[in-house]
């Protein structure tokens, strides 16, 4: 069994796989030794990938080697099963790289976008021929209502939620339906830019805010909130192998 850990801006996912098969999904606001005694403790664990964005993450890392002997952290130098193509790869987020590598692993030989919408959303692009090329950054709908409330002086903070109407028909819903929406027209946008130079293309959506968009898109998509933990996974497979 293969444990795989993904630190993210807010929250830490883990998951635990046999095999090809992811089997059992955490979230914790923070890791300690009761944690991973608690997963060694019901789970077989026989290696484990660990992936952050955090800018400070040795202590963090640190905690998992000690538990495990095989253990893999993921950056800019670690074997992937694809050719990256990132002209900045010491730059490039693992969560960004892991869930191209997860959208790869479940729809191979396919040009395909992979939009991650969590506290920023990312757009990122690899070619059927296993060639990732990078992406886009955006802000995520959080970050946009916050600005909003923020950069004004009279635009309230509105609470999140997933129905609106559209157009807006009062302050509150002008801005929930701006925020949402606008990311649902960004999202189309890309897909269709996209499909012009690569009409076979496939776009996978993940992160933790895909309900509020997944359901509103003109294209379709394959939603999977898991794409970042299945890509560590096949990560951490394909240097085991070595």
């Amino acid at each position: 069994m293969n444990l795989c850990v993904d630190q993210g801006n807010t929250n830490i996912k883990a998951g635990i796989f046999n095999a090809d098969k992811l089997i059992e999904t955490f979230v914790f606001p923070s890791v300690e030794w009761k944690t991973l005694f608690d997963l060694k403790t019901h789970f077989p664990i026989d290696a484990c990938i660990v992936s952050s964005v955090k800018s400070q993450q040795q202590n963090f890392i640190s905690i998992f080697r000690q538990e495990f002997k095989q253990c893999i952290e993921l950056n800019f130098s670690t074997k992937i099963p694809v050719n990256n193509l990132y002209k900045t790869p010491e730059t490039l987020g693992n969560d960004r790289l892991a869930a191209v590598i997860g959208a790869q692993t479940l729809q191979p030989d396919t040009d395909l976008l992979v939009i991650d919408a969590g506290t920023a959303i990312t757009y990122d692009f690899i070619d059927a021929q296993q060639n990732f090329y990078g992406g886009n950054i955006a802000a995520g709908i959080n970050l946009r209502l916050k600005a909003l409330n923020a950069f004004t002086d009279r635009l309230p903070l509105i609470e999140l939620q997933e129905d609106c109407p559209f157009p807006g028909i009062d302050t509150r819903s002008a801005i929930l339906s701006g925020a949402i929406y606008g990311i649902v027209f960004e999202i189309d946008g890309y897909i269709n830019e996209l499909k012009i130079k690569y009409p076979k293309l496939s776009t996978f959506l993940t992160g933790g805010s895909i309900f509020y968009f997944e359901n509103k898109l003109k294209n379709a998509i394959f939603a999977e909130k898991n794409l970042v933990l299945i890509g560590l996974n096949r990560i951490l497979q394909y240097n085991v192998q070595k």
